[in-house]
């Protein structure tokens, strides 16, 4: 059969291409309903990445971040027309010891390969993950993708961090540091959860942490047991050294913003205080399973992420899915969710 696909092919240009999709005894055709835009999405198609890698990666379907329904499915796995979420990350090998999503020779949709910008995804059975008849929030499950990368950072922290969970800060006002903290507070509720940021409107929003602050005036002698950066780009340095500067001794300190260029941290400090860093990056099928049972647990959790949709665009032509992309870079806070 016939499958059309939306691929970026230049910054802010995409282009519709035709491709065959062969059935066979072990893949699962999907028809996508609901797609978030994410940050990686926005980086190729503002053209921030590097020359080099828009000459390699495009043209290229973005998008890793979605919901859709089964419309075949000859493992017998899922009925049709049930709905599912999909999972960008495909591992190609297993390993004793490395996890799926940090596997060198794993592909990702919307960045090795077409991510799910398609009018059908073909894809395996454990790359997709039902949602429950009782979570009937759409617009929150397309971005599941991303708060199941909140829940794996916190999962690799709760496994590698000291007992000492008194004080827990998070930096960063933005979708990042809003899920992540909301995950914490979840996870954590005897903590004490402090978030930190740039702007005092986007702070209001986290009306579940327990204290707020603007990086720019922190008590001096406020000390975090342990830290999370949601920042990423140029700004992840001048942050992840204000965390040492509060963090107790033998804290860790987990990184979840990305950026494209290195950047300088006060390794002194990070030896004189013992400090663990625990980078992280996307998240794998046990968090993907995770997070939909925490929607299914905690309503209130799903509640507080639909304060996160940040607009809503119904996709009919080529200059809707343009409009969707301008629109999520001019968003103050929250996803922008397309209607595929």
């Amino acid at each position: 059969m016939l499958n059309t696909v939306y691929q970026l092919v230049r910054p802010r240009q995409f282009e519709i291409t035709f491709r065959d999709i062969t059935l066979d005894h072990e893949q699962i055709l999907v028809r996508p309903t609901h797609l978030s835009i994410c940050n990686a999405d926005q980086r190729y198609y503002q053209g921030k990445r590097s020359e080099e890698v828009l000459r390699k990666k495009l043209p290229m379907a973005l998008i890793h971040e979605g919901i859709g329904r089964v419309i075949y499915d000859p493992t017998g796995t899922f009925a049709q027309g049930e709905q599912v979420v999909m999972i960008p990350n495909i591992p190609v090998e297993e390993s004793p010891v490395i996890a799926e999503n940090y596997l060198r020779s794993s592909l990702f949709r919307g960045s090795t390969i077409d991510g799910f910008m398609q009018e059908y995804v073909q894809t395996r059975a454990d790359r997709l993950v039902r949602v429950p008849e009782t979570i009937n929030n759409d617009l929150v499950a397309a971005f599941t993708e991303m708060v199941s990368v909140c829940y794996h950072a916190i999962s690799r922290f709760d496994r590698t961090a000291h007992e000492k969970r008194d004080v827990i800060g998070v930096w960063g006002d933005g979708n990042m540091g809003y899920f992540t903290s909301l995950l914490l507070r979840a996870r954590f509720p005897e903590s004490r959860i402090c978030v930190f940021g740039v702007s005092e409107s986007k702070l209001s929003d986290f009306s579940f942490a327990d204290d707020t602050y603007l990086v720019s005036a922190i008590p001096e002698d406020l000390i975090i047991d342990h830290g999370f950066e949601c920042v990423g780009g140029g700004a992840s340095g001048p942050v992840i050294n204000q965390i040492i500067d509060h963090i107790a001794p033998e804290g860790t300190i987990g990184i979840l913003g990305v950026s494209e260029e290195p950047v300088p941290i006060y390794t002194r400090m990070v030896l004189e205080k013992g400090l663990r860093i625990l980078g992280t990056s996307r998240s794998g099928r046990e968090d993907f399973e995770g997070i939909v049972r925490l929607y299914e647990e905690r309503p209130d959790v799903v509640a507080y992420l639909e304060k996160m949709v940040g607009g809503v665009v119904p996709i009919r032509s080529m200059k809707d899915i343009t409009t969707a992309f301008e629109m999520d870079i001019h968003k103050m806070m929250g996803k922008t969710v397309m209607i595929w």
